[in-house]
């Protein structure tokens, strides 16, 4: 009855209001006589009229700039994909991303599309929209910088990090003098084109460079250590560097710039003697995400465009005013954190693509159309090289570092990524830089980033040296040994319930090793320690309630999945262990659907498709994860469906064929180590049928009575489903959990209690 007077209420109000706008229409008619209203006869017809506002609508600015983002997240998105799949940091393709929307390539062969798309009188807009990107970034910078490393390690770090920007420096100087004729734009003083070819030769990346620390596992060792702190050090060193540089080519002399450098060192005191103190005073009382209101927030962000706001005045750009403040933020790592997350996927998702694309629209490769000119760009990537990768080598080596690790240092010193082209955007906006400086430039940064991966790898083949997969204690027991790789910690205590329930009883002849990954774009080198210490801790408190020594394992990563099996193979584990989600135990249409559609729109999935790696129409009960896991792991891998496990005092496995025999082991250990009842279900008369198999079960049943039977029949009754609602846990083989899925048996699915779905190693 309600539901209808709702209706009858909605229709009359609706109705009646709609009728009197109408009236009031009518009448104010009425009121145009004697107004001279000029009805516009255009000769067009209706259509013609909506296609042209159609067309106006399309070339409003707003629409451009829309259009502008959409186009430049798609591809940064796509390419930086690739260059993750190839093992390089997604920088690299979205930098080429840039290039290949700008007028190297995109202009050049579709430069009608290229016009419509980024008309010249649209850039200002996508410059603007990029400098904001740029300072929301260097804000961050400044926050993941980590102060204290470099108070106390900064004695070794600091010889390396300075040497790594003199060295680059004056070779970069040294270059500029040779090709200062020819290259330098008209009117630009070699000492404004020397220090920006200087400072373009000595930046490092620190944030590349962090990433790759993270991806290799070098975060905890001595050496990746003192490579972020040299990074750090670089970071800090190169931005003050490039601050007097921008200050010395707006003044136009080194003596007229000291007004400016003395404004910039007022505003650097300003800032760490009062404005520092005055925001450690509000890190301190807000520094939970429920006490951080929208006010205190406000209050941080103002100390972002305010330093902004006062380096760009004084003339050292607003970039050094964001990187200053975000350096100057609490030192609370949890306050840090909420920040960053509030600032960071904005910045590095949505704004900075567009920095990047904004580059590769002034970056013309066209431009060099002469061997010559190729010449000169190899000379450019050359010098950069040598001054920065042996300038930081030779340091590294001279302060006690062996050559392993001095020219390991000197490779992750030499990537300057994104750093790089905030520098050659400076000297392009200065005018210091020619359009075909630039480009090399672009090209030299690319290169250098580009060749860090590699270089590394040749590093560890040359000194024949293998990083760690798994903890030395382990790979000495060759007895069972167990994997365990969680997500989240609940997941973790289950998994490990059920691995402690498979070697309890074994004492030093088995180990389990909990493993957890994460993903390296969302971790900070400074908070590497208290997110592992946060995720393990769960893990822990519940290894010390079941009595169960634990090895932890925790990595970085950009592909979890693929790391998980390596880790896995390398360690020649009897058993990985794998949660996956309740999901597991859907099979709807609509789960379908969503599968395909997901499917059609990941890449790599494409990708699979076009090389037959996957069936576009195959299902599958688990997720790509799982799948990538089951497909590139040669161990036995179970992946656990947890429904409130605690103890498998019962225990059935379900015998469908002669390949589901392997579960009788898996039976042997529940009963060896937990004293669980396992009941193996029959399903097709398997075991009646093999003498071999009853005497494998005979044998168990003398050493523990009254712990294992055998079920026969396939019939769901109710007796049946009394039976499953009283067991613990379902061990089930791969093959058979992929049959009982697909046949839809809805009343075994219902009821299942947590289930261990296992397969063989290869």
């Amino acid at each position: 009855m309600k539901k209808f007077r709702n209706s009858f209420f909605y229709i009359g109000v609706t109705g009646s209001f709609t009728v009197l706008m109408y009236w009031i229409v009518l009448l104010g008619a009425k009121l145009e006589q004697g107004k001279n209203i000029i009805t516009p006869n255009t000769g067009r017809t209706q259509w013609q009229e909506f296609l042209n506002s159609m067309i106006h609508n399309l070339e409003h600015p707003l629409a451009i700039l829309l259009a502008q983002i959409v186009t430049i997240i798609l591809v940064a998105r796509f390419f930086g994909w690739i260059c993750k799949k190839i093992g390089q940091p997604t920088v690299i393709g979205e930098i080429i991303a840039g290039i290949v929307l700008g007028p190297s390539f995109m202009g050049m062969y579709f430069p009608e599309f290229s016009e419509a798309l980024f008309p010249l009188e649209s850039l200002g807009n996508l410059q603007f929209l990029s400098q904001i990107g740029l300072i929301l970034f260097m804000f961050v910078i400044g926050m993941e910088l980590d102060l204290k490393v470099l108070k106390n390690k900064a004695q070794d770090a600091v010889v390396i990090s300075h040497a790594s920007i003199i060295i680059p420096f004056a070779l970069g100087m040294g270059l500029a003098y040779f090709i200062y004729e020819s290259f330098a734009p008209e009117g630009v003083q070699f000492l404004s084109f020397g220090l920006f070819m200087g400072i373009a030769m000595s930046i490092t990346a620190f944030p590349v460079l962090a990433r790759i620390v993270q991806e290799r596992g070098l975060n905890k060792t001595r050496l990746g250590t003192i490579a972020i702190t040299c990074a750090a050090a670089d970071d800090i060193t190169a931005w003050c560097l490039l601050a007097a540089v921008i200050a010395i080519v707006k003044a136009g002399s080194f003596v007229s710039a000291v007004y400016i450098i003395a404004l910039a060192v007022i505003y650097v005191l300003i800032m760490i003697k009062v404005v520092r103190p005055f925001l450690a005073r509000i890190g301190s009382l807000y520094h939970t995400k429920e006490s951080l209101s929208k006010p205190i927030v406000a209050i941080f962000f103002l100390t972002l465009i305010i330093s902004s706001y006062a380096t760009e005045v004084i003339g050292i750009h607003a970039l050094f005013g964001a990187f200053m403040a975000g350096a100057i933020m609490p030192e609370n790592i949890k306050f840090r954190n909420i920040f960053i997350e509030k600032v960071e996927d904005v910045a590095l998702v949505l704004l900075l693509p567009l920095f990047f694309v904004f580059t590769g629209l002034r970056t013309e490769i066209g431009l060099l159309n002469d061997p010559y000119l190729w010449k000169i760009t190899g000379l450019i990537i050359l010098v950069a090289v040598v001054g920065k990768f042996v300038g930081s080598a030779l340091a590294a080596k001279f302060v006690g570092q062996n050559w392993k690790d001095s020219l390991t240092i000197g490779a992750l010193m030499n990537t300057r990524g994104l750093m790089e082209l905030v520098v050659l955007n400076i000297g392009y906006d200065l005018g210091v830089l020619s359009p075909e400086i630039f480009a090399m430039a672009v090209i030299m940064a690319l290169v250098t980033t580009f060749m860090t991966g590699p270089t590394l790898d040749f590093l560890n083949f040359i000194f024949k040296t293998k990083q760690e997969k798994i903890p030395e204690d382990i790979s000495r027991i060759n007895k069972f040994k167990v994997l365990v790789s969680f997500g989240n910690p609940e997941s973790g205590k289950s998994l490990l319930r059920l691995a402690h329930s498979l070697v309890k009883k074994l004492n030093g002849n088995a180990s389990i090793t909990v493993m957890h990954l994460g993903l390296t774009n969302e971790l900070h080198h400074y908070n590497v320690e208290e997110y592992e210490r946060e995720s393990f801790a769960p893990i822990i408190e519940e290894s010390e309630n079941l009595q169960q020594k634990i090895t932890t394992l925790f990595k970085a990563s950009n592909n979890i999945d693929s790391e998980i099996s390596e880790v896995a193979n390398n360690g020649d584990y009897d058993l990985l262990l794998v949660g996956v989600g309740q999901s597991i135990f859907e099979g709807s249409l609509l789960g379908s659907i969503l599968g395909f559609t997901t499917k059609i729109i990941n890449p790599e999935n494409i990708l699979n498709q076009v090389t037959g790696k996957e069936s576009l129409f195959s299902s599958s009960s688990f997720d790509k994860r799982t799948l990538n896991i089951l497909n590139k792991s040669k161990v036995p891998v179970g992946f656990f469906v947890n429904n409130n496990f605690s103890i498998p005092e019962t225990v059935f496995m379900p015998i469908f064929s002669e390949k589901d025999t392997f579960l009788i082991n898996y039976a042997q250990k529940f009963i060896n180590n937990s004293g669980s009842q396992v009941t193996l279900l029959d399903v097709t008369n398997i075991i009646k049928r093999n003498i071999e198999l009853k005497e494998k079960i005979r044998g168990i049943e003398q050493r523990a009575p009254n712990h294992i039977n055998v079920r026969s029949g396939n019939v769901v009754d109710k007796e049946f489903l009394k039976f499953l609602n009283s067991q613990n846990l379902m061990v089930i083989s791969i093959e058979n959990w992929q049959k009982l899925i697909d046949s839809n048996n809805s009343p075994w699915l219902a009821n299942l209690p947590s289930t261990l779905i296992l397969k063989e190693s290869i």
